[in-house]
């Protein structure tokens, strides 16, 4: 698969988080609340978010699935994602669209500082590589401008359609992109969009 707009990234977190996120309620609506370990009483502890699919199952990242409560049904062969065991009450299955580049998005998940839910606003800025322990070839990730903090790893982006676009997996300080756009992104968040595993979760879930 080219990769056009950016260079391959070497995913490598800093700090707590990127750019504005704010308390949503909403976020609670479409996101549920991981523990990869035991809170503190101010909520700081490990902990991720995961996203109801079905009655029966949830969409997380694989490295909030490897150390979550919840059993887990699949990991992704090449991308930062699993599918948990996870009761949902749900009254329709969620519609997945791939976002393009330019597109706007919204980012739903659950702060580890303060394990409320939170939300933030952006638009897709590129299209990258992740080469980590999580992320092997030929996976691709796409780059946003919305803010991301810890813990809201596993969470939904949601498309201006309410259709979901993919799952957040993380952010990084800087993206190097190729030589004829020479100035790199800076204090980006990451998500693995649908078109990645579109295939793989129709085929984990029925």
């Amino acid at each position: 698969m080219a990769i056009p707009t950016s260079a391959l990234l070497t995913l490598a977190l800093a700090g707590c988080s990127v750019g504005q996120y704010e308390y949503s309620s909403e976020a609670m609506k479409r996101v549920d609340m991981n523990f990869t370990g035991i809170p503190t009483i101010l909520g700081i502890g490990a902990l991720g978010s995961s996203i109801p699919i079905t009655p029966e199952y949830s969409l997380t990242a694989a490295h909030v699935a490897k150390l979550s409560v919840q059993r887990v049904k699949a990991y992704h062969p090449y991308c930062d994602l699993a599918i948990i065991y996870h009761k949902n009450d749900i009254k329709s299955l969620p519609k997945f669209r791939s976002g393009e580049i330019g597109e706007p998005v919204k980012m739903y998940g659950y702060s580890f500082i303060s394990a409320m839910p939170v939300e933030s606003s952006g638009v897709n800025l590129a299209r990258t590589g992740i080469r980590n322990e999580w992320n092997k070839r030929p996976c691709v990730a796409m780059v946003s401008n919305a803010g991301v903090v810890k813990g809201m790893s596993g969470g939904a982006v949601y498309n201006s359609d309410e259709t979901i676009g993919g799952v957040i997996v993380g952010f990084t300080s800087e993206i190097k992109r190729h030589k004829n756009s020479p100035v790199p992104l800076k204090d980006v968040s990451l998500y693995i969009p649908y078109k990645n595993f579109e295939t793989w979760l129709t085929a984990s879930t029925t």
